[in-house]
This record gives C-alpha cells, sequence and structure tokens, in this order.
C-alpha cells in the first residue's frame, strides 16, 4: 500500500482515499457526538456557515473550538459532550484543522475522519476496501501536529500488521500523542472551552467500534458512524465498547 502523509495545505491533488486525523479535538469529539446519539455531523466551513445552518435548522447543535460563543450550543471538549444527549440529532461541527482537512479533500472517493478512539475500525474499513493508496492528512499545526502524525502512522501500521500477520504495540504511538504541544496546552488551560479528562478521552484506543466517514450531501460534507465489515476469512474483530 502506498501512503503518504500530508498537511492539509500540502493536499494540492485530489486523492482516492484520505484519512483526514484529528486527535485533539475534531474527531474525538465527533466520535462522542455519535456514541450519544446523534445521526449525523455536518462539517462546517466557517463559524458564519455554523451559524447559518443553525438558524435555518434551530433543532440542529453547533458547536466550534474555543470558548462558548453566541449561538453555538456547545464547544469542541469531548469532556463536556460525553455527558449530552444528542439521541436522533444533527450536530454542526467547525474546527480550526479538523473540519478544514476534511473539507480540503471532499472530492476523494473515500473520506475516513479519524483519531486513536476510531484507529482499529479506521483501518478495519481501508483494509476491508483494499485500497492501494491511502493519504494521511495530518491537520494540526500545519501537518506538524505529532499526536495527529503518530495516530496516522499507528493506522498505517495497523493496515501494514494485517497483511504481515505482525501486531506492533500502540504504547509509543500514544506516548508521542501524550507529549505532543496540543495535549500540553490543554492540560495547561492555554486551549478554552477544554475539560480535564480531555487529553484522556482523546488518548482512549479503539474507544469506539465504528468507523466515520464524510461524504457530500446535498452539497454539505455530511459525517456519519460506519460499522467496519469483517475481513475476509476473520470475524468482526475486536470487542465492541460502549460510551
Amino acid at each position: 500500500m502506498d501512503v503518504r502523509f500530508l498537511s492539509i495545505a500540502e493536499v494540492v491533488e485530489v486523492p482516492s482515499v484520505a484519512v483526514v486525523v484529528d486527535v485533539m479535538r475534531a474527531y474525538t469529539v465527533a466520535a462522542w457526538a455519535f456514541a450519544r446519539g446523534a445521526e449525523r455531523i455536518v462539517l462546517a466551513g466557517s463559524p458564519d456557515e455554523a451559524l447559518a445552518l443553525k438558524s435555518r435548522h434551530p433543532d440542529w447543535v453547533a458547536l466550534k473550538d474555543g470558548p462558548p460563543a453566541p449561538g453555538f450550543d456547545a464547544v469542541n471538549s469531548p469532556g463536556l459532550l460525553r455527558s449530552a444527549d444528542l439521541a436522533g440529532r444533527t450536530v454542526v461541527q467547525k474546527t480550526t484543522a479538523g473540519t478544514v482537512g476534511a473539507l480540503a479533500v471532499k472530492d476523494a472517493s473515500l473520506v475516513l475522519c479519524a483519531g486513536f478512539v476510531v484507529a482499529e475500525a479506521t483501518a478495519g474499513v481501508l483494509r476491508a476496501r483494499g485500497s492501494e493508496a491511502v493519504t494521511f492528512v495530518v491537520t494540526g499545526e500545519c501537518g506538524r501536529a505529532d499526536e495527529d502524525l503518530a495516530c496516522a502512522q499507528y493506522i498505517a501500521r495497523r493496515i501494514t500488521d494485517a497483511e504481515t500477520g505482525k501486531e506492533a504495540g500502540a504504547a509509543e504511538f500514544l506516548r508521542r500523542a501524550e507529549a505532543s504541544r496540543a495535549a500540553a496546552e490543554l492540560r495547561s488551560g492555554v486551549r478554552q472551552g477544554a475539560h480535564p479528562d480531555d487529553v484522556a478521552l482523546c488518548l482512549e484506543l479503539d474507544r469506539f467500534p465504528f468507523a466515520m466517514v464524510a461524504t457530500v450531501e446535498d452539497s454539505l460534507m455530511v459525517l456519519r458512524p460506519c460499522p467496519v465489515p469483517p475481513a475476509p476469512g476473520r470475524g468482526n474483530g475486536r470487542p465492541e465498547r460502549t460510551a
């Protein structure tokens, strides 16, 4: 499998298959939203777009990076979202890097959004598809965020492991993420709209049994949970965990 790790700015051609990685915190939050019952997540291109969608659909839940703001219902924090009742709701999400990365590859034939919490499920979808080439979009810090790169590299390794019959541990990848600049900023309170448990929640490996696939629906980039198809000749993989 041909694997590339690119920043958002380096995505100059439409990839066939893209995995957009934002560990801290966009796609950890998205996974928690689905675990709390959300039906879909609309990825907005700007705060104004998110607010416009919320205005047209008052029952939708709008969330963003940073501190609480007028018009938004929630902030981009897994610790703050994990107790929310989102059953059947549509969530509108706008973040600094994660949603931007997904929109940058919206024309790819397959777009997966990922963090450590859905790493194995994401690898499972890629294995089932048998993709020959995968572009990982490392969204944070202009492609230099080590938590995102570590997660992307771990997912790529999980695909290789399945092909070779070996299994590499996740400890080193998680250690890099825990030592990342983003983790330090969350722990120190530099990033607003955070919960003390955010870093730990972002590092929960394979917390959820689903992957997350983004597609264009009625001109909107929409993220939905995706069950993992069993690999040929194998079972469904790791046991499911619930929220």
